[in-house]
């Protein structure tokens, strides 16, 4: 199967979210899309205080009705940090003959190189960096970390970075959506709509279990 990576807090996962899927799903002819919450980021605390089990909940919510979308709790069963490469290597481990898409938005790819061991994760999957706003990437090969930068080679006609290992870095410009999991969690904070924000059953799950107020 030809699978995509998606991580993240999801502190909520919102349309932006979704819709990278999709692009990446649509573009690369992926057979399935799995939506990978963070139990324990490494790069950021997790704001609020929000469990595992109720974010991942709502990313269950969201992606219910998309057949091409599963959800899995693999980092929520790991002790320790969620590192990336450490989720890459279950994976692989758990389906060995996946093609994986390692999706990333490009504000998060211009800061790979802060990475746990994220010259690994070059060498164990195919990356799609997919544009997010006020971060547009126009060479793609300028943010490769210097370390690792003479182990690419660019193709110009596929507009691909290949890897020495065999695996691609791909940039899509696609559609992107200026909507944030601050911002969303900021209006519920005070009491305002974020309908069209987030898929409507995850705004009614915020809002009746009062997931980002203060008095829960």
């Amino acid at each position: 199967m030809r699978t995509g990576i998606l991580g993240g807090t999801f502190n909520p996962i919102h349309h932006a979210h979704l819709r990278i899927a999709e692009e990446v799903r649509d573009a690369f002819a992926l057979d399935q899309v799995i939506f990978i919450p963070a139990a324990s980021p490494p790069h950021k605390p997790m704001e609020g205080g929000i469990s595992f089990e109720v974010r991942c909940g709502m990313v269950r919510l969201a992606t219910a009705d998309n057949p091409s979308f599963v959800v899995s709790d693999l980092e929520g069963r790991r002790t320790g940090k969620s590192y990336s490469i450490d989720t890459l290597r279950e994976l692989r481990r758990e389906r060995p003959g996946d093609e994986f898409y390692f999706i990333i938005g490009s504000d998060s790819f211009l800061d790979f190189g802060s990475w746990h061991e994220y010259e690994a994760i070059f060498s164990s999957c195919n990356i799609v960096a997919v544009e997010r706003p006020g971060a547009v990437i126009c060479d793609l090969a300028a943010t490769l970390p210097v370390a690792v930068a003479p182990q690419f080679c660019y193709h110009a006609a596929e507009k691909r970075l290949a890897h020495r290992s065999g695996y691609s870095v791909y940039y899509l410009a696609g559609i992107p959506l200026d909507i944030s999991s601050s911002a969303i969690r900021r209006l519920a904070r005070l009491g305002r709509s974020i309908r069209y924000l987030v898929p409507e059953p995850v705004a009614h799950y915020i809002t009746e279990q009062r997931i980002y107020t203060h008095d829960r």
